[in-house]
């Protein structure tokens, strides 16, 4: 065929987007894909990651697509929420109103029809129905492709990522009919990082974490020659799943909507991995090991299946027949020095052709007898994959090719493939991180040296202004050491303000002030990436502690010391930006500098454009564990005048101590970016602002969420701990009070932070109560069932000596009470949830649990009609929020 001439052509590197022989029935199946998905708008202004984190009704039901333009919101909210049966998005069509009557909601259920591709029936009644469908499902493969094509490069990462806790594979090769220009996307790849057990031939092992961009591992690639009546994709599942247990992470023709005709994604390149987890029933190889997949014919996508062999340490090609064509193809790779494998089935195909063309091929591709495999389908499965994992065993002992995502992107380069890393907006903000950071030889130098204004300047004047607050609630406080106070704060606000900002931040203010959105956003994912290889090694965990840690109870703790060490990352750069503000600002409230000589008025602009754009902001310094409220409330004015008429606030906050998946828990149920895992979470609270769509904010009450994370400011003191405990009740009173809606996230039935124990009975006199929800995490088993009506009755009824003597430090009259006397606590009310484990599975190998992801997409169900039916406190704007600020 002339086209497969074409393609042949591409062996030689020439830029598959010069061949203009390209059939015009492929180009146009993109663009009826795209229609028929509804997506053909974001062509020109792509779909932001922005756009698919917004609230609308969709996101209080859990909803089945009705047409085929539902099917990509209806798989970016799943993925979002983590679910594993994201791919399995099939349509469901309502019964025609005139076809029976309806009377109940259940009845109408089971009238729905499921679309079978393989029911002859369902094909006789929709070639007479008139509702609008196509004749066909889509492929979940094309619905993949086409979602990329139509995204922003950061919803891109974000479904890679998503797709990658859902331990599904990975697309590596966009391929793209309609324009002949291939993508490969490495910058989606960016933000993975995986922890594996590293067992050195010599010594004691131990975990690794690193990014799956910069980790080298051996490669091995499966690709279809021809025909095959062998699948690729169930092999390579078989071969990757330990023991019994089917792990489908390659979608294949035998799952539902797998035997649907690919329109627009043959020539999809997929990648997964292995990693070791340290335990011998589970680990089938002792290292790393990368695997790919070519989907479509080599014949028909020789660029792609070139590439696989210049970064692959072994190709096995499945196929049933190797005609001449093939042999052709096959023989230019005789310079390769990739191991190839055949893998044949018995039944199909011209055996004396194959064996004649094998023998020619021998000497060119310098294999022998044992590189032909020949597996019979469904009868020796189990002996076929132990000894596809043998051969792969074998090489892997052997001296091999090592190769990491970035050296495949610098491979597909050579040979005309575009990489999405490579605009040249990604380029000029990749080039001002490395400026920062290749001056980053140590963290705490570092932070010295460069950002002067924290540290023990800020430390003292945060001590200063707690004081000076305590005397303002004094009844009747000494004006002379108010006076001392006030001149000792402006002394060290004068000292801050004799500094300039260092060049780091210098290059970082610039780098947030670019006047392109899309570069200034590049920039900051720069250099989170780039702060987490350089500022200090990351604390080793082991694998279950990637989202999510155990619970540590501390008692008594200085308070000038982290609970662990604290990661240099952008909020330290903000941070600075923030002391700069906050000095210069005291200084002109006490005259002593006049208004038009400020030069760090537009800082807090600057950060409440960050936040429009997604990113966590820091509400409460995680070094002094205070709020800087100048910078605080000058970056919610520039956020009021950015939002105009649409401010109207619900802040939602989780509190907990440490390790209790409170982060994870807000990620996956708004898809939010909140720092998850102590090695690289900061200390401090962050908030995120989520936008509500403009259709459902009059029904829900609010154009905006603001969502606080608090982090590790909650490290679980017992009231023993004196100025610990009160200062940890302080920050769980300021939280819960600035917020309309509390949840509060816990690892054992029992475990309820005394500090917030402290903050209930405190705001409980105030009367300003959030709606609350507690959350029992099982961190451990997936198979533990809730809490039984006892545990919930323990859940509510907290032990004794906490109640007493959290009551003892509000002086309450009437003794100690029990959590559950608290206004809205009713057990009966669904104010306790209990969320299964997170992991389905040993990590690092493990998937997010089903279960997870269903109890959490019910409690954030409950969270909405909560504020919908407005049983949280009263709804603000931000004006009165920036009010509460001040007064709390």
């Amino acid at each position: 065929m002339e086209g497969d001439d074409c393609e042949f052509r591409y062996g030689d590197g020439t830029n598959e987007a010069q061949d203009n022989d390209f059939p015009t029935v492929e180009r146009s199946r993109l663009q009826e894909m795209l229609s028929l998905l509804g997506l053909e708008t974001y062509q020109v202004q792509k779909l932001s990651l922005q756009d698919s984190l917004q609230i609308s009704f969709d996101s209080m039901k859990n909803w089945a697509p009705q047409v085929p333009k539902d099917l990509p919101w209806n798989f970016l909210r799943k993925l979002q929420a983590l679910n594993a049966d994201a791919r399995n998005t099939t349509m469901v069509l309502d019964v025609l109103p005139d076809a029976r009557p309806v009377e109940k909601e259940s009845q109408m259920e089971e009238e729905i029809i499921y679309w079978d591709p393989a029911d002859d029936l369902a094909a006789d009644i929709y070639s007479f129905s008139e509702l609008p469908t196509p004749d066909t499902p889509v492929n979940p493969l094309d619905l993949l492709c086409a979602l990329l094509i139509s995204s922003d490069s950061f919803l891109q990462q974000e479904i890679v990522l998503k797709m990658a806790l859902c331990q599904f594979a990975l697309p590596l090769v966009l391929p793209d009919s309609e324009n002949h220009y291939h993508t490969f996307l490495l910058w989606a790849m960016r933000g993975i990082v995986r922890t594996w057990w590293s067992q050195p031939q010599r010594g004691v092992g131990s975990f690794r974490e690193d990014n799956v961009v910069l980790s080298r591992a051996p490669a091995f690639a499966f690709v279809r020659m021809d025909v095959s009546s062998n699948s690729k994709s169930q092999l390579l599942n078989a071969v990757l799943s330990p023991g019994h247990r089917q792990w489908d992470c390659f979608w294949h023709r035998d799952l539902n909507l797998g035997t649907n005709a690919r329109e627009i994604s043959d020539g999809l390149v997929e990648i997964s991995w292995f990693f070791p987890s340290g335990r011998e029933d589970l680990d089938i190889f002792p290292e790393p090991v990368t695997f790919l997949n070519l989907r479509g014919d080599i014949g028909s996508h020789w660029l792609q299946f070139k590439l696989l062999t210049e970064i692959s340490s072994a190709v096995f090609i499945l196929t049933d027949n190797i005609s001449k064509k093939e042999y052709k193809l096959l023989y230019s790779m005789k310079e390769s020095t990739t191991k190839y494998y055949f893998i044949l089935s018995p039944y199909r195909g011209k055996r004396n052709t194959n064996l004649r063309f094998l023998n020619k091929l021998i000497p060119v591709l310098k294999i022998d007898h044992s590189h032909v495999l020949v597996k019979v389908s469904s009868t020796d499965s189990d002996s076929f994959v132990k000894r596809i994992r043998a051969i792969v065993g074998n090489v892997l002992r052997a001296p091999c090719r090592r190769v990491s995502v970035e050296d495949m992107a610098h491979a597909a380069r050579k040979l005309g493939l575009k990489v999405d890393e490579d605009c040249e907006e990604c380029q000029k903000a990749k080039d001002r991180m490395e400026r920062i950071t290749r001056k980053i030889k140590d963290s705490d130098a570092y932070r010295r040296d460069e950002l002067r204004l924290q540290g023990d300047p800020w430390r003292k004047a945060a001590q200063v202004e707690k004081e000076f607050c305590q005397l303002q609630w004094a009844v009747d406080p000494p004006e002379k050491h108010r006076a001392e106070l006030r001149r000792r704060l402006l002394e060290l606000r004068m000292q801050q303000n004799s500094h300039d900002p260092s060049s780091g931040v210098q290059e970082f203010i610039s780098g947030i002030s670019s006047p392109s959105l899309s570069e200034k956003q590049y920039f900051l994912r720069w250099m989170e990436w780039g702060l987490a290889r350089v500022a200090q090694p990351r604390l080793r965990q082991p694998p279950e502690t990637l989202l999510t840690l155990r619970p540590k109870h501390g008692g008594a703790t200085d308070l000038g010391e982290p609970l662990w060490p604290e990661p240099l990352g952008v909020e330290h750069f903000l941070r600075e930006m923030g002391q700069f503000y906050e000095a210069e600002s005291c200084l002109v409230e006490a005259g002593r500098l006049p208004a038009g000589q400020r030069r760090f008025a537009h800082f807090p602009g600057l950060a409440s454009e960050l936040l429009l754009t997604g990113l966590p902001l820091e509400l409460i310094d995680g070094s002094t564990l205070s709020m800087p409220i100048r910078w605080v409330t000058g970056l919610l004015k520039e956020l009021h005048v950015r939002l105009e008429r649409r401010s109207r606030l619900v802040v939602l906050s989780t509190l907990g101590v440490p390790g209790t998946g409170k982060s994870t828990l807000l990620n996956t149920m708004f898809g939010l970016r909140f720092a998850t895992g102590k090695s690289c979470s900061p200390r401090g609270a962050f908030m995120q602002l989520i936008t509500v769509a403009e259709g459902f904010s009059q029904d829900l009450g609010c154009d905006h969420i603001l969502v606080i994370d608090s982090g590790g400011l909650i490290g679980g003191a017992l009231t023993s701990a004196g100025d610990r405990f009160e200062l940890e009740a302080s920050l769980a009173t300021l939280l819960m009070g600035l917020s309309n809606v509390t949840v509060i996230s816990l690892a054992e039935t029992k475990d309820i932070p005394a500090a917030i124990l402290h903050a209930f009975l405190r705001l409980e006199k105030t009367g300003h109560m959030p709606n609350y929800q507690f959350v029992y995490q099982n961190l451990h088993d997936v198979s533990v069932p809730g809490p039984r009506p006892r545990d919930k009755r323990q859940l509510l009824d907290p032990p004794g000596d906490l109640s007493r003597a959290a009551a003892q430090m509000e002086k309450q009259s009437d003794g100690f009470r029990a959590l559950a006397g608290l206004a809205f606590c009713d057990p009966e009310k669904q104010h306790i949830w209990h969320i299964p484990g997170l992991w389905h599975g040993a990590p690092p190998m493990a998937a997010v649990s089903l279960a997870y992801s269903e109890a959490i997409f019910e409690l954030k169900r409950c969270l909405l009609e909560n504020i919908r039916n407005g049983l949280s406190n009263q709804n603000k704007n931000i004006q009165q929020l920036i009010e509460l600020v001040r007064r709390l």
